[in-house]
C-alpha cells in the first residue's frame, strides 16, 4: 500500500490505533535477553493465554477437593466439560452449536471423519486433495483407502499447481472436480494450506463437489483462528482442527470437529463410543449405541479436562472480539509484512514470496523463499530475537498472529534482516 511506511513512528500509530491492542497484554510473549520476542510462529504454537494458569489450577483444585465427584460436582463438572467449549467454537468456525464439539487429536478425528464420510463404491472412489498437504493427511487418505481394500496410488488425486506455480489456480480445482465426476467421493483440502499459506474458496468447492455427488471436508489446522470461516452457511460436510497454533491452547491441545446437521439424523457409520451415546441414557450401560443427535455423537471417550481447560481460557479471548475483527487485522499486519520484506527485496535482499498477494487468498502467514540460506538460517535470527518457522529447502513461514503481534514486531523484524544482510 503507498500509504505503508516502514518507520518506527508509523508503526507505532498503527498500534495505539489497533482495536484488539489490549488482548495482546493477555499472553505471555517470551524474552530474549530480556526483552519480548519477536515471535511469529503462532501458525505453529500459539502463545500462553495468562489465564491458562487459572482454569488449570481450578481443576486441580477440583480433583483434590472432590475426586471422582469431581464429574458432578466440580465448579465446571467434568461430565460434560466439553459443552462449555461449545459456543464459543461455534463462533470461531461458523457453526451452529450442534454441529461442533471438541475432542481428541487432529488426525484423529480426520480419521474418524473419513470413516463416517469416505464410502467409496463402485466407481466413486477418489478423494481429491491439494498439493503438498501436511503429511498427516495424506497418511491418513492412504490408510483410508487402505481400510477398503483399494490401492492410494489409484484412488488419491493430488491436485497440482500449473507447471513453475506455487499456487493452485481456482479454476483448476473446479475444472478438476467436474473431470473427476461420478468417480470423486470425496474433497477434502487443507483450507489454508500449511506450507504455501494459500487459503481456497471453501464455498466454491463445497458447491462444485456436491455437484458431481461427493462430500467435502476441511483440514482447519491453519485456518481456525486465522480466517473468518463460515462452515454451516458454506455447506461444508465435515471439518477438523486443532487447538495449539492459532486458537492458542498449549502443545497438543484439544481438537475439535465439525459436522453438518444434516448428517445428524442420518444412519452414518461411526466408530461408536460411550460418550458418543446419548447423555440421558449414557448410564444406562445399554447394549445398542444411541447416538446423540449432533456432533456429538463422534464422541468416543470421556473429555481431557485438563487440556480442555487451557481451551476454555483461550477461547475466553476469542469471545471479547470477533473473527471478523481479527481478520481485518490479520489482513493489515499481513499486509504490512508484505511491505517490509517488498523494501528487503529492493534492497537486494534475495527473497521471494510464495504466498499470495491477494488478502483474500491467504490468512495471516507469509511463506517466503531465501535464495542461499539453509535452515541454520533460523538459529540466527533466533540470536537476534526473532523466532520463525523453517520448511525445506530455503522457505520460512512467517504469521503475524492478530491476537498478540503488533506494527512494532513487525518493523523490529525488518530492521533485524536489515543488520544480518547488511542493507539499510
Amino acid at each position: 500500500m503507498s500509504a505503508w511506511k516502514n518507520t518506527a513512528e508509523f508503526a507505532k500509530m498503527k498500534d495505539e490505533s489497533n482495536p484488539l491492542k489490549a488482548l495482546r497484554e493477555e499472553y505471555f510473549i517470551p524474552k530474549h535477553n530480556g526483552i519480548p520476542m519477536l515471535y511469529f510462529t503462532g501458525n505453529s504454537l500459539g502463545l500462553q493465554p495468562k489465564g491458562v494458569k487459572e482454569y488449570l489450577l481450578q481443576e486441580l483444585s477440583d480433583w483434590e477437593k472432590f475426586g471422582v465427584e469431581g464429574h458432578f460436582d466440580a465448579k465446571r463438572p467434568w461430565f460434560n466439560y466439553h459443552e462449555v467449549l461449545t459456543e464459543s467454537l461455534a463462533n470461531v468456525v461458523g457453526a451452529k452449536n450442534s454441529e461442533v464439539v471438541a475432542m481428541n487429536q487432529l488426525t484423529v478425528n480426520l480419521h474418524l471423519l473419513l470413516i463416517s464420510f469416505y464410502r467409496p463404491s463402485g466407481k466413486r472412489t477418489k478423494i481429491l486433495f491439494e498439493h503438498k498437504p501436511f503429511p498427516s493427511d495424506r497418511y491418513a487418505f492412504e490408510s483410508q483407502a487402505k481400510l477398503h481394500g483399494l490401492n492410494p496410488e489409484d484412488v488419491l488425486v493430488e491436485m497440482q499447481p500449473r507447471e513453475g506455480e506455487v499456487l493452485i489456480r481456482e479454476e483448476d480445482i473446479l475444472s478438476k472436480i467436474n473431470e473427476l465426476g461420478d468417480e470423486l467421493a470425496v474433497v477434502c483440502f487443507g483450507a489454508v494450506n500449511y506450507f504455501s499459506g494459500q487459503y481456497f474458496n471453501c464455498e466454491a468447492l463445497a458447491k462444485a463437489g456436491h455437484d458431481v455427488g461427493a462430500k467435502v471436508g476441511l483440514d482447519l489446522a491453519h485456518a481456525a483462528g486465522n480466517i473468518d470461516l463460515k462452515l454451516h452457511d458454506w455447506d461444508i460436510d465435515f471439518a477438523c482442527w486443532c487447538s495449539y497454533k492459532y486458537l492458542n491452547s498449549g502443545p497438543g491441545g484439544v481438537s475439535g470437529i465439525y459436522v453438518h446437521e444434516r448428517h445428524h439424523g442420518e444412519e452414518v457409520l461411526r466408530l461408536a463410543g460411550w460418550w458418543g451415546n446419548k447423555a440421558e441414557t449414557r448410564f444406562l450401560m445399554q447394549k445398542n449405541f444411541d447416538p446423540t443427535h449432533s456432533a456429538e455423537a463422534w464422541q468416543m471417550s470421556n473429555a481431557p479436562v485438563l487440556s480442555m481447560a487451557a481451551h476454555r481460557a483461550a477461547l475466553d479471548l476469542f469471545d471479547r472480539t470477533s473473527m471478523d475483527e481479527l481478520r481485518a487485522q490479520s489482513k493489515e499486519l499481513t499486509a504490512y509484512l508484505e511491505f517490509v520484506f517488498d523494501g528487503l527485496k529492493a534492497k537486494g535482499v534475495p527473497v521471494e514470496q510464495l504466498t499470495s498477494r491477494n488478502a483474500n487468498e491467504r490468512g495471516c502467514q507469509l511463506s517466503i523463499r531465501l535464495e542461499g540460506r539453509t535452515k541454520d538460517f533460523v538459529g540466527v535470527l533466533a540470536k537476534e530475537g526473532v523466532v520463525v518457522d523453517w520448511r525445506e529447502p530455503d522457505i520460512i513461514r512467517m504469521a503475524p498472529v492478530p491476537m498478540y503481534n503488533s506494527f512494532q514486531d513487525i518493523y523490529a523484524f525488518g530492521k533485524v534482516m536489515e543488520r544480518i544482510y547488511g542493507v539499510n
